[in-house]
């Protein structure tokens, strides 16, 4: 198996029969979700932003407009920490005390680098399409020499990470399995409803194959 290298900050204390620090499982947990956390510093302030990304082998990219803060704080600070989270139910104890979620959770570190090259840049624009709906990228007009050029693109290398995960039923206290209370899992669903088509598209255009295949 291999495995994902980690220090104290990100080592997880809290629950660690819950951890996971492999790359399939990281892989996994990444590659089910196109939106993530990134976190970073201006003007010596913690701020969290959400933003779209794919994963490519063991890098991480994400892009931007060319004076996108985060963006230029990431490159400057040399430092990225970015997280990903998918909730798959709530969990409901007998006790409000040990209601929780099941869930799957990635968070990376790595140095953050500026992608130069148009063609790699290119790429990195399909990757990031393709996560977010898979064969849209050959439907649409590719970006133009202009729009390369004023798009940053960073890549983070995943120097370390961590996953947690949660699954399964309640644990309550033994004294309260007796309790006339129900417990159980409400399973929470992530799914697309009927597209929607734009009021200005020319006549005869129907919902093209990457749309309906995500229904």
């Amino acid at each position: 198996m291999d495995k994902i290298d980690q220090s104290a900050k990100s080592k997880i204390v809290r629950n660690p029969n819950r951890s996971h620090y492999d790359k399939a499982t990281l892989y996994k947990v990444l590659d089910a979700g196109f939106l993530c956390h990134v976190s970073y510093l201006f003007n010596g302030a913690p701020v969290i932003i959400p933003t779209a990304y794919a994963r490519v082998d063991n890098m991480i990219y994400l892009h931007g407009a060319l004076k996108n803060r985060m963006m230029i704080c990431l490159l400057e600070q040399g430092q990225a920490s970015i997280a990903v989270t998918h909730l798959d139910g709530m969990v409901l104890a007998r006790s409000a005390f040990h209601h929780s979620f099941n869930y799957r959770s990635a968070v990376v570190f790595g140095t953050p680098v500026k992608v130069e090259n148009a063609e790699e840049k290119e790429f990195v624009l399909k990757m990031i399409t393709e996560n977010i709906l898979p064969d849209r990228w050959q439907e649409v007009r590719p970006p133009s020499e202009k729009e390369l050029a004023t798009t940053l693109v960073i890549g983070i290398e995943i120097e370390e990470a961590s996953v947690k995960t949660r699954s399964g039923a309640p644990i309550d206290d033994d004294a309260d399995y007796d309790l006339p209370i129900w417990a159980g899992e409400l399973p929470l669903k992530q799914g697309y409803d009927q597209p929607i088509s734009d009021s200005r598209l020319s006549q005869g255009i129907v919902i093209p194959e990457s749309v309906k295949k995500s229904l």
